[in-house]
């Protein structure tokens, strides 16, 4: 019992070892160094301590970056104006862009690539435009989306529609289409009809697979929706990234990248957990 408690517990106390090496790292890194050089107040009030005191960096310490966050978590959905809002304002006009283009990616993705997973001749016959349009990077869209939508949050969405569908009409068809020959010949054997066969035969099989693509899909949608929203403007955490690098506050900047990380964990751990629900053992 002792060595499986600790087992369970190594890798969380390795991971705060590893934390606190960073953190040290990181303080010492940004020890300010006195010298001559004169430095603009103004400057200095944005960019941190560092600078304030001439030191050689003006990266922000951990200490300012935890007061970042702390302003940030316990007042985080004022509004102040078209520039001034807070972070959980920021992130949740970002979160409902992804989880629409994604949702209607879905939509789109998961019937399509079921229909070329069930016909070799599709499949073949679709493979090459899949091939060629699925390497084109979701942003090289931005500006053909920007020009026929006229609409900032639409092309956003259409962009995060246009990344997420390649993962899971990919997925979909490789899983439908690796479906286990005997359990189909059970179904014609038992004379099952084709939509049910569809449903309880092909389906529960190809689900694993099919999650998997919406996994990777959802980690992709949300690492697009930052550049795009610095290209687009308006509200969403790209947006506020670049306009706090606009304002020298890179304290702001290292806060709303955490931010970042810990909302792609959450959806990854969501759609991972998802996956455990339609796993099967043969």
């Amino acid at each position: 019992m002792k060595d499986l408690r600790k087992q369970k517990w190594a890798p969380s106390a390795l991971s705060a070892l590893i934390l606190v090496v960073m953190l040290a790292i990181w303080t010492i890194a940004t020890m300010p160094e006195e010298s001559e050089v004169i430095v603009d107040p103004e400057y200095a009030a944005l960019v941190g301590q560092a600078a304030s005191t001439g030191g050689e960096t003006p990266l922000p310490t951990p200490g300012d970056v935890g007061e970042k966050l702390w302003g940030h978590i316990s007042d985080p959905f004022y509004d102040r104006g078209t520039n001034d809002k807070g972070i959980g304002i920021q992130l949740g006009y970002s979160i409902f862009r992804v989880l629409v283009g994604f949702g209607l990616a879905a939509l789109v993705a998961i019937p399509l690539g079921f229909v070329i997973g069930m016909s070799p001749l599709l499949y073949k016959a679709l493979d090459p435009f899949i091939q060629i349009l699925k390497p084109v990077s979701p942003l090289a869209w931005m500006p053909l989306a920007l020009y026929t939508i006229q609409d900032s949050d639409t092309s956003a969405i259409f962009v995060i529609f246009i990344c997420s569908i390649w993962p899971m009409l990919v997925n979909t068809a490789f899983g439908v289409a690796g479906v286990r020959r005997d359990w189909l010949n059970v179904a014609k054997t038992l004379e099952v009809s084709s939509l049910r066969t569809a449903f309880q035969v092909i389906l529960p099989a190809a689900a694993p697979t099919i999650m998997t693509g919406m996994r990777i899909s959802v980690g992709i949608a949300w690492l697009v929706i930052v550049a795009a929203e610095m290209l687009v403007g308006g509200t969403g955490i790209g947006y506020f990234v670049w306009n706090e690098w606009n304002n020298l506050s890179i304290a702001n900047i290292i806060s709303a990248i955490l931010f970042i990380g810990l909302i792609g964990m959450l959806l990854d751990t969501l759609l991972a957990r998802m996956a455990k629900l339609v796993s099967y053992k043969e």
